[in-house]
């Protein structure tokens, strides 16, 4: 670096500055107090070793944004603005996701991940050098997003908050920045082949010398934008993987590129040899072809980054006392009443107030047909309204929707890198060092026998075999059969999902809320207390029940609001109680009402006892119908070969009569939480691996324990943070639908697999006897990974039905049973 450049941004240092830093024992010229600043402050953390690592310069810092007075960045701190980018974690702490501007090169993530890992208070550090992304785990009693922001801008970057819009424009631009490097390929391409065809044609029939060398530099010059523009990210991608001591699958084609430009280019400038600038333009437009299409399809697969709330609307017409008022969705809360006119999205989570609709909900639950509301349904954020007008009560708006937590769970689930995807990727690495060392010995060989085709020999056989479509065999499928499952109903959030499926051996339900509809009624009330009405018992029974998600609960919701308690406190499993105009009473089993527990009446119903000091005041019976597809969907995973049961904690013979109905006759009531999760790991230990679907928090332990958890849409958010796939509309018939999916992801991934594997194996000695020149094996390698990623698209566009696929009768003593 010259002594008159600034030793961080690189311009010029202007005369009788003095500006400078001391780094790694040498003082070392800066351009400006800004620059100083930051470089101090990266000394001053005993990141020195940063200047060492990057491989371009650092951008110079706005004056204000080097500041180091977090003041500059305070409106970070306020709730209202949090809500857009930071989010609730475990243990109190909190997770902000921020856009980074400035990252250059893999030292820029270690220097980020170093300064921030150090400040009191900060948890976790994660940073994507390509996204420009980071996520930072932070705990808001120690420090505040303000200082995080200002520390960032401190050491050199512009830190902004990763917003729904600011994610969608890191979209668009990899889209632009991909179709401009495409078109540079591209239009190189047509010019360089245009004078290399007249290269190849005076070879045979002879040129004049001097028309040649003319020809070869105007070669060199359209060449060279190809090379250094439109290959760049091939060359970045390498050197970050070789920066963190790995072998990627971008090493051999920057190789490719790099060593036939630098010997086309000797050529070119000493006038010798051959050169084969075409065929560098070429390999180039069809990598950038193949990888445009890749990343397209992933886009349309959903792994885009970006959030579904910028789905939702910038405003909503509220209603007010005086009439209509336009507001930001951001200051909606719950009570506000709304007016959605026809073709309007739903801003938040709501109730029918008036009007009747059809009401389009095909991004929550895949069902394209319209719902028709009509008052006292359920709608919800990012809905579209459909053919009249609705006025709408707000349950629930920003954060506590449920858009925002199908959001959360895809968050979660694109962070989890799933087994056969880190597998690919060791094996992926693996695979290039053999490339490496297969085009060494090629060219050796080559070397021996014909020595001007030995460079040519070997280019080829790193480009021909380059793991591209190795890579993309796993995630490519399992991208499409993520989205098809979402298609179906079923959120996908963890990422071993499809790859547990096949080999599952017992599924196991939950009775209340699962395989009910979870719309109990009230059936029966019987009186064992003198001066109580069964109004009085619904109202107190209501009081209880006001704040519980349980699907219980929803049988009082209609005498919500005539009594209040206080004090309430649920005993998962066993029931709640709570502080009625001063007397304490429990609502729930009757070993927990009472202690000494009466025996329940008979009749049809699931009993509850209503206590009060100790003493019983009524039985509630209460009825649920099963869900229309329960019984379906338990017949086809039995005729899948799979063992199907019923766990309930209810001790009434409704479990009984309702396992009858939907054909399972293997059963067990009264079990806790913790009798459900004993059973789990019995069923474990025998070898099997289990499927459990469940709702409440009472099958929060073992929806944790089990080998694949599903839980409905409306279960308690706990119930939802600890499955690993969420039914969005309730639809059992799903869940053997997803088994069939999963068995056609493993074999659309074994034919990815064996086809890249195949061909690699049949064009590796093609190219090493000389037969597939540079540009054929660029062709080959694209139209490799094109076949790997339009056979995994086969999975985003429909499965077969569950009847028409044959399944062997799985044995757990035999490996756990996996279907074959």
């Amino acid at each position: 670096m010259s002594k008159t450049s600034c030793f961080h941004c690189g311009l010029p240092v202007p005369a009788g500055s003095r500006h400078s830093v001391l780094i790694n024992g040498t003082e070392r010229p800066m351009c400006c107090p800004g620059c100083e600043a930051v470089a101090g402050a990266i000394v001053a953390g005993g990141l020195d070793n940063f200047y060492r690592y990057r491989d371009t310069c650092s951008e110079r810092p706005e004056p204000a944004a080097s500041a180091s007075n977090a003041a500059n960045w305070a409106a970070y701190d306020l709730p209202e603005v949090q809500k857009q980018f930071v989010r609730e974690h475990e243990g109190g702490l909190k997770i902000a996701g921020l856009l980074v501007g400035g990252i250059s090169c893999a030292a820029c993530v270690w220097l980020i991940e170093k300064h921030l890992g150090r400040l009191p208070g900060v948890e976790k550090v994660s940073v994507n050098a390509s996204s420009q992304r980071a996520q930072i785990c932070f705990d808001p009693q120690a420090i505040q997003p303000r200082q995080l922001f200002a520390e960032l801008a401190h050491i050199g970057y512009r830190p902004a908050p990763a917003t729904a819009a600011e994610s969608e424009r890191l979209i668009r631009d990899e889209q632009r920045s991909a179709l401009r490097r495409l078109g540079v390929a591209g239009l190189g391409t047509m010019q360089v082949m245009m004078f290399a065809i007249a290269l190849y044609f005076g070879a045979s029939s002879g040129i004049d010398p001097q028309l040649e060398h003319y020809l070869r530099w105007v070669s060199l010059l359209v060449a060279t934008p190809v090379v250094l523009y439109a290959a760049r990210p091939f060359f970045s991608a390498a050197l970050r993987s070789l920066r963190g001591g790995q072998l990627s699958m971008d090493m051999p084609v920057s190789l490719a590129i790099g060593l036939a430009y630098a010997a086309s280019f000797y050529a070119t400038v000493f006038n010798t040899g051959d050169v084969y600038f075409e065929s560098i333009s070429m390999f180039t437009f069809f990598l950038l072809l193949g990888r445009t299409v890749e990343m397209r399809a992933r886009h349309r697969a959903g792994l885009a980054r970006g959030g579904l709330a910028q789905l939702l609307p910038l405003t909503a017409t509220r209603l007010t006392g005086s009439g209509e008022e336009s507001v930001p969705v951001a200051a909606l809360a719950p009570g506000d009443r709304l007016l959605l006119r026809p073709g309007d999205t739903i801003p938040a989570d709501g109730e029918v107030c008036e009007g009747e609709s059809g009401v389009d909900e095909s991004l929550l639950s895949g069902e394209s047909a319209l719902q028709q509301k009509t008052a006292g349904d359920r709608v919800f954020a990012g809905s579209v309204n459909g053919d009249s007008p609705l006025r709408i009560k707000v349950l629930a708006a920003g954060e506590s929707t449920r858009l925002s937590a199908i959001e959360k769970l895809v968050e979660r689930a694109q962070l989890e890198k799933p087994l056969q995807v880190a597998l690919a990727d060791r094996v992926a690495g693996v695979f290039v060092g053999l490339v490496l060392l297969a085009a060494l010995g090629a060219f050796s060989f080559w070397w021996q026998v014909e020595p001007d085709r030995a460079f040519w020999v070997a280019l080829s056989v790193l480009v021909v075999t380059c793991p591209c479509a190795l890579s993309l065999a796993t995630p490519a499928a399992l991208a499409a059969a993520t989205l098809r499952l979402q298609q179906l109903g079923l959120l996908v959030a963890g990422g071993h999902v499809l790859e547990t499926l096949p080999r599952l051996t017992r599924v196991v339900f939950d009775k209340t809320g699962t395989l009910t509809r979870g719309e109990p009624r009230i059936l029966r009330i019987e009186i064992l207390r003198e001066g109580w009405t069964p109004q009085r018992v619904k109202d107190c029974a209501a009081a209880l029940e006001s704040e519980s998600n349980h699907p219980l609960a929803r049988a009082f919701r209609a005498w919500t609001g005539k009594l209040s308690a206080t004090g309430l406190r649920v005993h998962t499993g066993r029931g709640l109680e709570g502080v009625i105009e001063d007397v304490r009473y429990r609502l729930g089993r009757a070993d927990f009402a009472l202690s000494q527990p009466l025996q329940a009446p008979a009749g049809e119903g699931q009993w509850l006892l209503l206590s009060g000091e100790g003493e019983a005041i009524a039985w509630i019976a209460l009825g649920d119908r099963l869900r229309p597809t329960a019984k379906a969907a338990v017949v086809q995973l039995a005729g899948a070969g799979l063992a199907v049961e019923l766990l309930s904690g209810d001790q009434s013979a409704e479990v009984a009569r309702l396992a009858a109905r939907a054909g399972i006759d293997e059963y067990r009531s009264g079990a806790s939480p913790e009798a459900k999760l004993a059973r789990l790991r019995e069923l474990q230990q025998r070898g099997e691996r289990v499927l459990m679907v469940g709702d409440g928090l009472n099958d929060v332990p073992v929806l944790s324990g089990a080998d694949v958890s599903v839980s409905m849409m409306s279960a308690a958010d706990l119930a939802q943070s600890r499955a690993d796939a969420i039914l969005l509309r309730g639809d059992l018939a799903v869940l053997p639908r997803a088994v069939v999916l999963a068995l056609k992801c493993r074999r659309i991934v074994r034919q990815n697999l064996a086809w890249a594997l195949g061909y690699n194996a049949l064009a590796l000695p093609l190219a090493v006897c000389g037969l597939v020149p540079p540009w054929a094996a660029a062709i080959g390698m694209s139209v490799s990974s094109l076949v790997v990623v339009l056979n995994a698209m086969r999975l985003s566009r429909g499965e077969g039905q569950p009847a028409d696929t044959p399944y062997p009768n799985p044995s757990p003593a035999s490996g756990g049973g996996e279907f074959h």
